[in-house]
């Protein structure tokens, strides 16, 4: 992630050059090294402002962050609490980094997609980190999209479009490598992990199981059947087939108040995410015996497809709009409100 900026430095460097500020803007508790400016009166307690750091007046800095030397903080710019921004970063207005981010040093925010010399635009395009992000040393974000929560940008990323929650994306332009915490099961302590092959059985995702299906080869071919009522805990109701999808998209990115699912790759392979809001594993389907089951207020990711990729999906209802949920910060309110209907499967 390249967290090579210099050390997070927590008080003054001896020789009493560096003072606690408590003067304009009543700013007590905030640490301004004697060569940095801070002109906004809107930062919290505990932040440290360290040298050649210019932030100005219309800025707000939450509590206990670190602005590391040379970094600029324009006006239309919002920092959330505990938020580290390395050396050589500059935050243009925009720019909204919530709680628990982390930027590295010389990472890059554009907030024009088409700038001109003394042309400002009549508003930014807002960019925002979520909650729990990083992003890696000299990485380029563009402007106007959104970094998900607990999301990772690798050093040197450019990023071009939003990234979704927990992801881990890396190169030019950056693409999906795999997922934060979303190893297998053996390895718990491993919080980066590329998919494992899925094996049937429970996962460590409340409800959500793996399912081997019956298959059979001889000279003629392979087949593979399944008793669809005798492990499904839903009756059929719809089926769709996601195919032709490029390798680097990422499909998915919903939960469902009702709906029940279970994906098979009946042909080629890519890989899946099951996220219950409190934990997550990830999937590699490359058998169409194997299937995953997803039940409802479970989000769901499907990416890296090979070329030949077909990934057939029974739901237990008809297609409704309004049973998506698709913005993942709603997901967790729900899950965390313990509106999970239904029983738990096996």
């Amino acid at each position: 992630m390249g967290d090579s900026g210099g050390p997070d430095r927590g008080g003054g460097r001896g020789g009493g050059r560096a003072a606690r500020r408590g003067g304009a803007g009543g700013l007590g508790g905030v640490f301004v090294h004697p060569q940095g400016l801070c002109e906004s009166p809107n930062v919290g307690t505990g932040t440290r402002v360290w040298a050649f750091a210019h932030v100005l007046p219309g800025a707000r800095i939450g509590a206990d962050c670190n602005i590391c030397d040379h970094t600029f903080v324009e006006n239309d710019v919002v920092v959330g609490d505990r938020v580290t921004v390395k050396c050589g970063v500059q935050l243009w207005d925009g720019v909204r980094l919530e709680d628990d981010v982390f930027v590295g040093p010389n990472a890059t925010f554009a907030n024009d997609p088409f700038p001109r010399s003394k042309r400002r635009p009549a508003a930014f395009l807002v960019t925002t980190v979520k909650e729990g992000a990083s992003i890696g040393a000299n990485a380029t974000i563009l402007p106007g999209i959104t970094i998900g929560r607990g999301a990772m940008v690798g050093a040197g990323a450019v990023v071009v479009a939003s990234v979704p929650p927990y992801a881990v994306v890396a190169g030019n332009p950056a693409r999906i490598v795999r997922y934060c915490d979303a190893g297998p099961v053996e390895a718990p302590d491993q919080h980066v992990a590329h998919a494992q092959k899925a094996a049937p059985g429970k996962s460590r995702v409340r409800g959500v199981f793996v399912e081997r299906l019956a298959s059979a080869e001889d000279l003629r071919g392979k087949l593979v059947a399944g008793e669809i009522a005798s492990f499904l805990p839903f009756r059929v109701k719809r089926f769709f087939l996601v195919h032709g999808v490029p390798g680097r998209e990422v499909r998915g990115q919903h939960a469902h108040h009702r709906c029940h699912q279970f994906l098979v790759c009946a042909r080629g392979s890519c890989r899946v995410i099951a996220d219950d809001g409190e934990a997550r594993q990830e999937f590699l389907l490359d058998d169409p015996a194997l299937g995953v089951y997803l039940p409802p207020r479970t989000w769901g990711v499907q990416y890296d497809y090979s070329p030949d990729a077909a990934l057939l999906v029974f739901a237990s209802h008809a297609y409704d709009p309004r049973d998506y949920v698709r913005d993942y910060d709603e997901f967790r309110k729900l899950v965390a409100a313990g509106r999970r209907p239904g029983k738990r499967a096996r």
